[in-house]
């Protein structure tokens, strides 16, 4: 997801450097939602790992 998280955010500072400011924000606000979601799933995830062993 982290890896999606980056290609939205390439393409985003490559649109805005052609021009695109329509696309670029689109591009930029999906990097933003999958990197917030990625975090979330990986606190998660390492809590969730910490709770489960005794």
């Amino acid at each position: 997801m982290l890896h999606y998280a980056v290609v939205f955010l390439v393409i985003a500072l490559i649109a805005a450097l052609l021009g695109f400011g329509g696309l670029a924000a689109g591009a930029a606000s999906i990097a933003k939602v999958l990197a917030i979601v990625f975090v979330v799933m990986a606190v998660a995830s390492f809590l969730w790992g910490r709770l489960r062993r005794p």
